[in-house]
């Protein structure tokens, strides 16, 4: 295996437990707008574009103000989520020590993921962040992106680092190999197994003693 010189991380689910979150502040605001209750599998079937998407799909007739309505609450409810999981900052800082780039590609929007890196003092450690598109899914272009502004960091030498199946094919057409993170409660083990992961951990302790030894 090369050694990494380089980890692009996820956001929801891989550096914190924000989905919670994420289903709270589109319920509060899509349902005034829809009229009607908004289930938790109708919100999550929408998810691969940012927000802005899971906002078009289900109250297309007030996305302006549905999207403002989110995000509002999303910073408001940030306390469901007000730190990254246990041992996520140590790691990062120890990467950054020891010279790795670190960077992050999300499905969030722009402004959602500031929001959360801001609550977790995070802001800073991300060299490079790739954040989601109302379009659709766009985590391969991202990766792509951030290696094409990385070309000391060979493909082979870095890894992505995420909770969701569509990550690892992402990774497969990014040409880039995965860690499946399956430390967060919302994650599904077999379903990452499925897909066959180039690794994958289910502690942010195993995770880490791991990748510093990898690098």
């Amino acid at each position: 295996m090369h050694p990494i010189k380089a980890v692009i991380f996820d956001l929801d689910g891989t550096i914190a437990d924000t989905l919670p979150l994420c289903i709270a502040a589109f319920r509060k605001s899509i349902e005034p707008l829809a009229g009607r209750t908004i289930t938790d599998e109708e919100i999550i079937a929408t998810f691969g574009p940012s927000e802005e998407g899971t906002i078009q799909a289900l109250a297309p007739d007030h996305y302006e103000q549905g999207v403002a309505g989110y995000l509002r609450l999303y910073k408001e409810l940030h306390h469901m989520c007000a730190e990254p999981f246990e041992g996520i900052t140590p790691l990062l800082n120890e990467l950054l020590r020891k010279g790795v780039k670190v960077a992050m590609v999300t499905g969030k929007g722009q402004h959602s993921t500031a929001i959360s890196l801001e609550q977790f003092g995070l802001t800073g450690h991300f060299e490079l962040v790739e954040t989601g598109s109302p379009a659709g899914p766009r985590k391969a272009a991202g990766i792509a992106n951030i290696l094409q502004q990385w070309p000391q960091a060979a493909p082979e030498a870095t890894w992505y680092v995420g909770d969701a199946p569509s990550d690892i094919i992402a990774c497969r057409k990014a040409g880039i190999p995965i860690v499946a993170a399956a430390w967060a409660a919302t994650a599904d083990p077999e379903k990452l197994i499925a897909l066959h992961p180039d690794k994958i951990f289910y502690t942010i302790n195993d995770f880490a003693t791991w990748i510093l030894a990898s690098i």
